[in-house]
């Protein structure tokens, strides 16, 4: 099949125009002007305005070149052209002969990264890990279950405050405070679901949030039980078989730890999606009150979410505290809720893949536009905009399942 025709119009290029101005009027405050408190005096930088004219009239006509392109592919469409809702990502992914060398691949440099990196790259990726963990854990809520959480941090910081105050006062070490972190933060989830049972969609959202600030408020101001804002330091790491680490053995072993624990994670929740819980959880995403009619029980179904969701942020929550070696209520502020909820809906809303290369991109991107200093934030803000913008969806969307009975196929595609 031929190449789709686009072509530009004039309309096109005055919508440019106009997104090229109101991105110029928006960053004028920080970008073309810079005041000198010593010497009392403004220096206003022109070429930065025309530098950003520019790249966002340019990025805009690329927009509206590819989305011309894809309207025109779609009504060009004929029965050998690819099913909607496929990306190029997912199909490299699903194409016979490249999943087993992109997993070979990876795995290996995943294995050998500490020994080729620096220890402070090293860090870098347990964060990084650490957040592919949290959304994931997520993920079973809101892209799974379809239930709106702003208050996940809680969850994360139920799982901290464990491993720190039993540690604190009991002297229970790491690999004890691991599951136990995860229980409590699940117990956490249950008391969660039960008052918003009721819930969906903006309402839920409210409640969750409301949720969030209430565990960090109380972090914050019960100072006999959580040292208030001061917090609490000298939180032992992982311990290795009774042996003394240095730091950056520490570093290189808690990165391994982190890496079992993803792959751990990965295994379970892949399983879970497939399970009998999943689908329960699917068709309750899709449509809560046809779920209901089946005969499917919406109650426990919410409150395994709930429960699930927490477990995961719980045990994260546990490795950061072990990671930090310090936490206070200032780590589970809701921009951390809004930092996991971003990664799967950019990832892809129940793509294990997607959530994964998400968590990647927002977490190592900003680190490495490091040498664009003031810009690097103003970067990475473009970046995400104009990947929602060509990938709606996320990265990588999952693809709806089809099942054949008696002949004929049937989609889990909702009306």
């Amino acid at each position: 099949m031929a190449a789709p025709n686009v072509r530009l119009t004039w309309g096109d290029t005055g919508r440019a125009l106009l997104t090229s101005l109101w991105f110029v009027f928006l960053t004028f405050p920080f970008l073309a002007v810079k005041i000198n408190p010593a010497e009392q005096t403004v220096l206003w930088r022109w070429p930065n305005l025309i530098h950003v004219a520019v790249t966002t009239f340019l990025l805009s006509l690329a927009a509206c070149l590819y989305r011309q392109y894809r309207e025109a592919r779609l009504d060009r469409k004929t029965e050998d052209d690819l099913p909607v809702g496929h990306n190029p990502l997912h199909l490299l992914w699903t194409r016979p002969g490249v999943r087993l060398p992109l997993l070979a691949g990876a795995s290996a440099i995943a294995l050998v990264f500490p020994l080729l990196f620096s220890t402070y790259q090293t860090n870098i990726m347990i964060t990084a890990l650490l957040y592919v963990m949290l959304g994931l854990g997520l993920n079973i809520v809101v892209g799974v279950a379809g239930l709106l959480d702003l208050g996940y941090v809680a969850f994360y910081a139920v799982g901290a405050y464990s491993y720190a105050l039993l540690n604190l006062h009991f002297g229970i070490g790491f690999w004890t405070a691991l599951p136990l972190g995860a229980l409590l933060a699940a117990l956490f989830g249950i008391l969660l679901g039960f008052p918003v049972l009721r819930l969906r969609g903006d309402y839920l959202a409210i409640v969750t949030l409301g949720f969030g600030e209430i565990i960090r408020l109380i972090l914050e101001n019960w100072n006999d039980f959580s040292h208030g804002p001061s917090g609490i330091a000298n939180i032992p790491r992982p311990g290795f078989f009774g042996l003394d680490l240095s730091l950056e053995g520490s570093i290189t072993y808690l990165y391994y730890l982190m890496l079992g624990l993803v792959l751990f994670t990965v295994f379970v929740v892949n399983r879970l999606q497939n399970s009998r819980i999943g689908r329960a959880w699917f068709a309750l995403r899709e449509d809560e009150i046809a779920c209901q009619a089946m005969g499917i029980d919406k109650t426990r179904t919410k409150l395994t979410a709930f429960a699930l969701g927490a477990t995961w942020a719980g045990m994260a929550g546990v490795i950061f505290a072990a990671k930090t070696t310090f936490i206070n209520p200032a780590s589970f502020t809701f921009l951390e809720s809004a930092i996991i909820l971003c990664i799967v809906v950019l990832g892809g809303m129940g793509s294990i893949i997607g959530v994964i290369l998400a968590a990647l991109l927002l977490i190592l991107l900003p680190e490495y536009l490091r040498p664009l200093a003031d810009y690097r934030m103003l970067a990475f803000g473009t970046v995400l905009v104009a990947m929602m913008v060509f990938r709606p969806r996320g990265l990588i969307s999952p693809v709806r399942r089809t099942y054949t009975v008696r002949g004929r196929t049937i989609s889990d595609e909702p009306a």
